[in-house]
């Protein structure tokens, strides 16, 4: 299946669970928000430009947006964590590794360690912004720091259900033809 195939049935399944599942369940508390619509920029393959990129995960929000009527939220911290991806690539793996190596972000192509560092630091930046965008303010620094810190945990708990369920076989690109 090609990439362009692959990406564009992800964004709709992402789009449709997170709007028709997961934004239909009753807040745990007033700090537990699950997210996992984000996974999706960071399963986009290596190869994509930093524009385009920021493009995609542009449109992406925009979507998610319309259809949870908030004003631009989803597709601000979507574009933000598209523009900081890049560089937290070029920090976790090296040049001429994994990037030539492999399609796009996984267990298998970064290790299970850089992998979830990079997933942990770009859902704490994405919930984070996300937060502090619907607040406008930090307000209570306290209640700011404790929405984020538990949306994360529970958005992190998300994501590994869903890199054991939906394990992604990366299939090593060699340079010959």
């Amino acid at each position: 299946m090609s990439d362009l195939v692959k990406n564009t049935i992800r964004f709709i399944v992402f789009i449709l669970v997170q709007v028709f599942v997961l934004h239909k369940i009753p807040p745990l508390h007033q700090f537990v928000v699950p997210y996992l619509y984000f996974l999706y920029i960071l399963w986009l393959p290596f190869n994509m430009g930093r524009a385009w990129l920021m493009i995609v995960a542009f449109l992406f929000g925009l979507s998610l947006d319309y259809f949870l009527v908030t004003p631009g939220l989803h597709a601000a911290a979507c574009v933000f964590i598209a523009y900081i991806r890049p560089f937290l690539v070029n920090l976790l793996i090296r040049q001429e590794g994994a990037e030539q190596s492999y399609g796009a972000p996984s267990p298998a192509s970064m290790g299970w360690a850089p992998y979830s560092v990079f997933v942990l630091v770009l859902t704490v930046l994405h919930h984070g912004y996300l937060v502090f965008l619907e607040w406008m303010q930090f307000g209570n620094f306290w209640y700011f720091l404790g929405k984020v810190f538990a949306t994360t945990a529970v958005s992190l708990l998300l994501i590994l259900i869903t890199e054991l369920l939906f394990y992604r076989k990366e299939r090593y690109r060699t340079n010959a033809v």
